[in-house]
Parts: C-alpha cells; structure tokens; sequence
C-alpha cells in the first residue's frame, strides 16, 4: 500500500490467501504458541502487517477492506493519526505509572472523560487492561455495594473467559472445560432473541415473556436467585449473534432491579463507544445503569477498558489505606489512558457515532435488500455498525447453518475482505466494519459480499 491511499483502498488479492508467508508463520506459531489459541487450518488465517483506516495488509501483501474493525475496536480506524500520535508523545514521556501509588497525571485526565461520555450519573470508574477484567470489577463492585455475591445473567451472554467473568457469561461452549472450578456466581435466563424464540417471532411478546420469567426467578424463594443482587446483560448480544433486544427489554430490567433494590450492569465492552450509532447502546432505550463496563471500542486499538458506576455505588468501596483491595500493575496505564482521550476527541471531533448510526443504517436497509428472498438468509438485523446476518439451511425450518458462515468468512477472505462468524451456533455472519470506512469501500464490500452469499443459495 502507498502511503498516499493507504487505509481508503478496495480490495487488492495478488497472492490467493493465505499466502506462503502466512503459511510459513502458521507453521513457526504452530511449534511455540499453545494449540487452543489460534485457528490454523488450510485456509485460514492470514497474518496482518500493517493497518490504517478500514485497510489491512497480510504479510504476503493483500489489502483486504476490514468488516470486523478487529473484533469492534478500531471504530475511529486502523491507526488513526490522532490517537497514534497521542500514543507517541505519553510514551516519549512517560511509558509506565503505578496507577495506585503514584498515578500518572494523565489518568485523571481521562478519567474526567469517562465521567463526561458516560450516560448521566456514571461518573466514577475503576479503570483495566481488558474487558473481562472490568466485568470482574463490576461484579466486585456490585457484591461489595449489595452484600450480595451474586447476578442475574442471560444465556448467549459474554463476558469474558478470565474466570470471574466466565462464571457470569451464559456460553456452556466455554464454561464447560472448567465448570467444576467455577464458582456459582450467575443464575441464568433467557436473552429475547426473538428469532431464535419458541414463542414465536414477535419481539414485545418474547421480550415481555423474558421479563416476567426474570420476575418469577427472584420473586420465588428457593429457586436459582439465592444471593442475587445484580443483573448483568448485554443490551444487545455481541458473540452470541449481534441480537437486539425488544425495546421493552431495557426498560423492564431497569423496573425490575429498582423495584427489587437490585443494581443494574450493562456490559458495554462491545456496544460502546459509537458502535451501535450512540455513545452507548442503552442510550437507544433511555436506560441508565448502576454501572457500566466499557473496553474494545474505548482507544481505538490499546488494552485497555473500563468499569464505570455511581457515586452511590462506588462509594461502597472502601477507602485505600495504602493497599487497594482491587487493583493491578498496570491499571491506568499512561499509553492506554493517552489512546482512549485521543479516541474520545477523535469521535466526538470527526462526528464517527454519528457516521456510525447513519452509514450503519443505511449497511442495514442495503443488506435487507440484498438477501430479501435468500434461502439461507434468516434474518439481517443490527444497530449502527453492529450488524448480524443468520444464515440458516432452510428460510422455513430457521435451523442454523454454521458450515455456511464458515464457507462465507473464508469466500469473502479469498476475495479481500475481513469478517467474523459469531452466534451461540456459529451461524452468524458478524459485521462491525471501522466507522471511517468509505462509501466507495463499502460498495465494494457489499458487491462482494453479496456475489458470496449468491454462491450458497
């Protein structure tokens, strides 16, 4: 790629993918890295050199127009100028604090920030290096502020596979190879993933059924509540499909926990920071929680997350007294801190959540029209650029189709561009294109999605 269009360019296969150098490194990574990690197959996956904008470039010099913004954290873009030169100057500076003894300035900086993007009344935070460890720091929080140990949480959901944040994400896939050491910390319901529902295909009255079940599970003495002082929920379901929920669904959770006295966490790890079309997600529903976990999205392309309460909520932590009962090396980190205000502005600046809800729409309506009499296309749904297509084998049955998710990722890969399989049964394609990507690359996109998904009608 030249440095003059890097970042804006269509796709461009000159070696079909994966490539010999891709190869030759699979093999190296194959010897040195544990086996459960990364998928190596006869094709897939490529290995990236370099990123900008809604570019990528393998090793064997492809440039692939990327749909994933790698894994919904680059929603500013690949290595936005901004954020990279925020990165530069902390690190010329200083590279390392110790964020609970003597803290780096530029944490305060930040952590104004988050009190500022946040929906109103979030205003104090307990800042991380990963999703899964903020959703830990909530779960912390919310023990600590109820006297309760345990939540409520939703089959589908995920939070995370550090073992905290397992033991609350409803995903058996991933909690059965350590279900005996996992603390019994969630009950489980339902997520109303309508098109998936037993009740049929009307998302209120699926949302309304799941509500009341919630109602029966704490409201029944003896039952899985025991020790429940929390709900914790994605407002829309990231890996388990891109699900969005009733829009009585929010609303009726945040009636629940404030008739109950329970507090109220919505993992945003994935949904924040413009990626559904809002700061937040539950901005879309006019709910707000007791605490708000927050990463991906939040710097651009740094680790580095965040779990984001009430004064009343937070001041149920106590006082440090020299040593803090929840911390770790590197929290507040000066890099990540740096990043996530170069983010911020940057959002806020280039008007990206807006361009996230606007292009993100018209992605949406676009794909509708496209599969509208697809046989294998069960539904397209979404919010912003968080988008979901449930490829099924049959319109009628609705039964899931994973190998053809597999086939799609790996055609449109072979064509140049970057997506994701996702769904609790693997048969969602996974949309989460950066927000900068162009009008011209998403034409591009489109087309060649659209030529793949014809092949397996």
């Amino acid at each position: 790629m030249s440095v003059d269009d890097i970042g804006t360019r269509l796709p461009c296969v000159r070696t079909p993918p994966p490539g010999p150098q891709s190869r030759r490194l699979a093999g190296e990574l194959a010897r040195v890295e544990s086996p459960n990690v990364t998928y190596l197959g006869d094709d897939f996956p490529v290995f990236w050199a370099e990123a900008r904008g809604a570019n990528v470039r393998d090793v064997d010099g492809n440039v692939y127009v990327d749909l994933t913004a790698a894994f919904a954290v680059a929603g500013p873009g690949h290595a936005h100028p901004r954020i990279v030169a925020a990165v530069q100057e902390q690190a010329s500076r200083l590279m390392h604090g110790m964020g609970d003894v003597h803290p780096p300035a530029v944490k305060v900086d930040l952590l104004r920030a988050l009190a500022e993007v946040a929906p109103g009344g979030l205003t104090r935070s307990v800042l991380a290096s990963s999703g899964a460890e903020a959703v830990e720091a909530a779960l912390k929080t919310a023990a600590i502020a109820t006297g309760k140990p345990r939540v409520l949480a939703f089959h589908g959901g995920y939070h995370g596979l550090t073992y905290g944040a397992l033991a609350a994400s409803g995903r058996e896939d991933f909690r059965a190879p350590f279900a005996a050491q996992l603390p019994r910390t969630a009950a489980f319901a339902p997520y109303p993933y309508a098109y998936r529902s037993p009740l049929g295909r009307d998302p209120e009255a699926v949302g309304d059924a799941v509500l009341r079940y919630v109602e029966y599970l704490l409201d029944t003495p003896g039952t899985a509540s025991e020790g429940i002082g929390a709900i914790l929920v994605e407002p829309v379901q990231g890996r388990g499909g891109d699900v969005v929920p009733p829009d009585s669904f929010l609303p009726g959770l945040r009636r629940i926990c404030d008739q109950r006295g329970l507090l109220l966490i919505l993992d945003e790890v994935y949904t924040g920071f413009g990626r559904t079309g809002r700061w937040f997600a539950c901005q879309h529903w006019g709910v707000t929680p007791d605490i708000l976990v927050a990463g991906k999205g939040m710097t651009g392309g740094m680790p580095f997350a965040a779990c984001i309460g009430t004064d009343a909520v937070m001041e149920a932590w106590p006082r440090s007294r020299g040593e803090a009962i929840h911390t770790s090396t590197f929290l507040g980190h000066p890099l990540g801190c740096a990043a996530a205000l170069a983010s911020i502005s940057v959002l806020r600046d280039e008007r990206l959540v807006e361009r996230s809800a606007e292009l993100g729409a018209r992605i949406l309506a676009r794909l509708r029209e496209m599969t509208a009499d697809h046989p294998r296309v069960g539904e397209v749904r979404g919010l912003g650029m968080m988008i979901g297509i449930e490829l099924v084998h049959h319109r009628e049955t609705r039964d899931p189709a994973p190998e053809l998710a597999g086939r799609v990722v790996v055609e449109t890969l072979r064509r140049g561009l970057l997506t994701l399989g996702g769904g609790i049964h693997g048969n969602v394609l996974s949309l989460s294109p950066p927000f900068v990507i162009t009008d011209q690359q998403v034409d591009a996109a489109l087309a060649i999605l659209g030529e793949v998904l014809d092949g397996i009608r």
